[in-house]
């Protein structure tokens, strides 16, 4: 029996980090077990608002390199460049028949960047949710593991995929939001302010690429306050997340420890050291940070390596884009 297809892409236009991990990629790690999982890194999406490409090809490089650092095993998922897949511009190009100008600038994400970059706003901008929803249906995923702020555009995805079959016949299955059961863990920047990101804000957030005593000077600048007022009170998000990194990287006994000493203190005897929990914090996230880093790194560093599992990964995806664009041009043009 065949398995479920998987999709999911990250643009390649900052360093992977924390919340990357914990948001997606563990997940990612678990999914290539169960699914037929395809994995790309969108090098087109990033032409819509990076248009400099100097640094893209080893910014793509690294991102892939990271992905397999994490745990993704290039020989049990298809791991490709988005711009190895010729297939995916003509299914996109079939979409754009689909989609009309009032919806795609009422996205979300079309309003934010247009803020954002008042003199870029380019046709590619308009149509990104196109793109992202040919990037989906060329390899005919029915699960696509995205965050709140995708769920508009795999929306939209579905719509096109729709709006296709009632016009073409039953050709394309609908894909749907897919995460495992349970809360997403949620990682916030160290200063409390939005998440971590992959390329604002960067000494807020801890990336898969930082050296040991980076990751060590980010921490103990996190944000923190005097202490609870009362026992047993009720932590702010920043205190909280500083607990939620420790959850994910310290021992049991560790995280007991620093949550009894913050439940039991009050004002006039404040039994919680932050300085000293940080300090812990910050070499357990040396050690767990380190091996990725060190092995993403040395991907990067050998090149013909890369390129094969690039070439390979690309091949692979090609089959399938092939497959379905074969079925979609039938239906189209006969």
């Amino acid at each position: 029996m065949a398995k479920e297809v998987v999709l999911s892409g990250i643009r390649p236009t900052g360093f992977l980090h924390l919340g990357n991990y914990f948001g997606a990629m563990r997940n990612y790690v678990r999914m290539q077990d169960e699914f037929d999982c395809y994995f790309f890194v969108a090098n087109w999406h990033a032409l819509t608002t990076h248009p400099d490409t100097q640094t893209l090809k080893a910014a793509v490089h690294r991102v892939i390199a990271e992905n397999i650092a994490c745990g993704l095993d290039p020989e049990k998922v298809c791991l490709y460049v988005q711009s190895d897949v010729p297939e995916i511009a003509e299914l996109y190009l079939y979409l754009n028949t689909l989609a009309y100008k009032g919806e795609l600038e009422k996205t979300t994400t079309f309003k934010d960047k247009s803020r954002q970059q008042p003199e870029n706003i380019n046709a590619g901008l308009l149509t990104y949710p196109v793109l992202q929803a040919a990037d989906i249906l060329i390899h005919r995923a029915v699960k696509v593991p995205v965050g709140k702020d995708q769920e508009q555009h795999l929306e939209m995805a579905r719509t096109f995929a729709e709006r296709f079959n009632h016009r073409y016949g039953d050709v394309l299955p609908l894909p749907y939001a897919f995460n495992y059961g349970g809360e997403l863990t949620k990682i916030l920047s160290l200063d409390g302010i939005g998440k971590m990101s992959k390329s604002e804000n960067q000494l807020a957030t801890l990336y898969l690429a930082d050296e040991d005593d980076v990751i060590r000077k980010k921490i103990m600048k996190a944000k923190t306050d005097a202490g609870p007022s009362e026992p047993n009170s009720v932590k702010p998000d920043y205190i909280q997340n500083l607990f939620t990194l420790m959850n994910i990287v310290s021992t049991a006994d560790t995280l007991e420890k620093f949550n009894a000493d913050f439940n039991n203190s009050s004002s006039g005897n404040c039994i919680i050291r932050y300085g000293d929990m940080k300090k812990q914090l910050a070499e357990d996230m040396v050690q767990f940070i380190k091996p990725i880093r060190t092995k993403a790194a040395d991907l990067q560093q050998n090149k013909e390596l890369l390129e094969k599992i690039i070439q390979h990964g690309a091949q692979k995806a090609r089959v399938s884009a092939s497959a379905t664009l074969q079925i979609v041009r039938k239906a189209i043009l006969g």
